[in-house]
């Protein structure tokens, strides 16, 4: 019997809905976060900016696993795997204890040397180490956050990991103006407040993790033996992503780092425009936390059908939703940069960046999306070799090639960047349209 699509369509909607407001709306709270700090200067900003591309580099390595975690316990929930569920949420515990210290100790050990590595200015690189020790000593929060959270949006509950992070943003926006203004700490206060919010956020999902039902007695779970099968499983997911996830985030912290030679002002304008055109495609990251929930549902229920339609939709929808959001990234370019700068030249530099990229969103959309279906199929490891080719063999080369061969300027660094997106988007279709479905979608599965 296949299944309703309006059925389908609802469920993709409802769980897409919670996941994208959370992401928005703590995307817009991040941005008053970084108008907080922007406002004390360039140099401000710049302290703040210098490690982003670290923090997404040590963050692949629990996004990776989630990533396995959220496959996993989908498919186990549609399966009604009732005792797979119970080990998934106990192997979730353990990775949090273990990937929490590991971040913890590797982040705050190496805070005082990540400036000079991203050739920062000398005038800022001590501000950018205190900012970042500070917000990587709650890490073990933070990881568990990810992980717990993960597994509730697995078992279709996208609206409690929304409640929980929204509020521990929107104390961070509380703690900032506490912080930064009132005890006029600076970029130092800004780090402290982001560290007491993502120690609350924390601790509140890791509560609300061990209440739920449908993982059992998660005590029970934690002392009895590992589940290898079941650790194999996830790790086949989680391995090519986190070999994704390390190739994006280093190509990353390479791409910043040429941009950070550029100058301050470039480089403030390039960090502010990256920021900002975050929140018009959260949208489709959103929509791929649904649909990667839907289709690993839809592998443990058996149902093909199911799939298919899953697939079908959640592309349409993103994609549709990614033009919209392009439209309005243009139009809006100009005033947002402004709230997050007081610079006019960094400002309308960044603006023309914005203007620029917006053209790129439908294409950066269908790659979100079709991420969210592969890791859903357990298929990583295309996402893995179509990244690595991408982000090295076209952003990287290209970028290298402007700045330090033509001497180009940040526009044409853009457009390196644009190029990236346009071909992963093209090499995930048509990767996926020429490979064959399986037949039995539980096989391989379920051992």
């Amino acid at each position: 019997m296949k299944e309703n699509k309006t059925q389908i369509l609802q469920s993709l909607i409802k769980l897409a809905v919670p996941v994208i407001i959370q992401q928005i709306m703590g995307t817009l709270l991040t941005y008053v976060d970084t108008a907080m700090v922007g406002h004390l200067g360039e140099k401000a900003t710049a302290s703040v900016s210098t490690t982003t591309s670290i923090i997404w580099l040590i963050s692949s390595l629990p996004y990776a696993f989630s990533v396995g975690l959220m496959a996993m316990v989908s498919r186990s929930y549609g399966a009604q795997k009732t005792d797979n569920l119970n080990k998934l949420a106990a192997l979730s515990v353990k990775a949090t204890l273990i990937f929490g210290t590991l971040i913890t100790f590797l982040s705050v050990g190496l805070a005082p040397f990540i400036p000079g590595w991203m050739n920062a200015a000398a005038e800022i690189q001590h501000d950018a180490a205190v900012y970042f020790a500070i917000i990587s000593i709650p890490s073990l929060f933070k990881v568990a956050s990810v992980f717990f959270g993960t597994c509730l949006q697995a078992v279709k509950d996208t609206k409690t990991p929304m409640i929980i992070n929204l509020s521990s943003n929107v104390l961070n926006v509380f703690l900032n103006a506490l912080f930064i203004y009132g005890l006029s700490m600076g970029v130092k206060g800004a780090a402290i407040a982001s560290g007491i919010s993502f120690g609350a956020g924390g601790i509140v999902m890791t509560i609300v993790f061990f209440r739920r039902k449908e993982f059992g007695n998660i005590k029970t779970g934690l002392k009895q033996k590992n589940d290898i099968c079941l650790i194999k499983e996830v790790s086949a997911i989680a391995i090519p992503a986190l070999l994704t996830s390390l190739v994006s985030c280093t190509s990353h912290v390479v791409f910043t780092a040429m941009v950070s030679g550029m100058g301050t002002t470039i480089f403030a304008a390039h960090s502010i425009a990256i920021g900002a055109e975050e929140l018009f495609y959260l949208p489709g990251y959103g929509l791929r936390t649904a649909t990667s929930t839907l289709v690993g549902i839809a592998i443990g229920e058996n149902k093909p059908d199911k799939l298919k339609t899953v697939k079908h939709q959640s592309i349409f929808i993103t994609i549709t939703m990614m033009i919209f959001t392009g439209i309005l990234l243009f139009i809006f370019s100009t005033p947002l940069m402004k709230l997050f700068t007081s610079s006019c030249e960094v400002a309308k530099l960044g603006a023309q960046m914005l203007k620029i990229v917006a053209f790129s969103e439908p294409f950066f959309g269908l790659t979100i999306v079709w991420e969210g279906i592969c890791y859903g199929l357990g298929k990583a490891k295309r996402i893995f070799i179509i990244e690595s080719f991408s982000m090295w063999g076209i952003r990287i080369l290209s970028t290298y090639i402007v700045i330090n061969i033509l001497n180009l300027g940040l526009k044409e660094v853009w457009y390196c960047m644009i190029l990236d997106n346009i071909f992963k988007a093209l090499m995930l279709t048509l990767i996926n349209l020429i490979s064959v479905p399986e037949k039995n979608l539980r096989s391989g599965f379920f051992s």
